[in-house]
């Protein structure tokens, strides 16, 4: 009885340690994003990854508070890391916000379902606590062959644009695009300052 007991703080240990190492793997598979060949080309576009967009957009030493990263885990063979999108809380000039970005390696930053679910659950989390909802695009649109789980009914992609269009009687929005995108022109409509940032 006494060594079951001994052994018990032990396992649980081990258990943690099993569960612990099993979740560092799957968030860098998250923050890998497309893998390295894709960050390479990003890069050599003169873009910017986008965590470190997030990272200059955040005031120094702000937390950022990153929702669902490991969306998508276990779809589309993988290859479709965080669901294709960055969502969560910061600070920028001392107000938390929420920061919706695509994440362009990943399929170009198409949306499939699970991104469309993804940003629009963090508009809901920021309409719901007045934040401020700032939007990083570099986005090609929906991912077609999947346009008909992306686009046709409530809390798909045509939801995310009637939550801006709501949110913004509450809380300001703003479109940074980091590059000229159809998507950015769409989203940044009358309810939204847009502006542009280089890269």
């Amino acid at each position: 009885m006494n060594a079951a007991l001994e052994s018990a703080p032990a396992q649980r240990q081990a258990h943690y340690d099993k569960a612990l190492a099993v979740l560092r793997s799957r968030m860098r598979w998250a923050v890998a994003g497309g893998g390295e060949k894709l960050h390479a080309r990003h890069r050599a576009r003169g873009k910017i990854a986008v965590r470190e967009r997030i990272e200059l957009l955040l005031d120094p030493g702000s937390p950022f508070l990153e929702l669902s990263p490991l969306a998508c885990w276990g779809l589309h063979g993988g290859a479709v890391p965080a669901a294709g999108i960055v969502t969560g809380i910061g600070r920028v000039s001392g107000v938390n916000c929420m920061v919706i970005a695509n994440d362009a390696t990943v399929k170009g930053g198409s949306f499939f379902p699970e991104t469309t679910r993804k940003h629009v659950r963090a508009q809901e989390i920021a309409w719901e606590n007045r934040l401020p909802c700032l939007y990083l695009v570099d986005c090609g649109g929906a991912f077609l062959p999947q346009q008909d789980r992306v686009f046709p009914d409530w809390g798909h992609f045509g939801t995310t644009f009637y939550h801006q269009c709501r949110m913004s009687a509450d809380a300001p929005t703003a479109c940074p695009s980091s590059r000229p995108c159809s998507a950015a022109v769409r989203r940044a409509g009358p309810t939204s300052r847009r502006c542009r940032m280089n890269p």
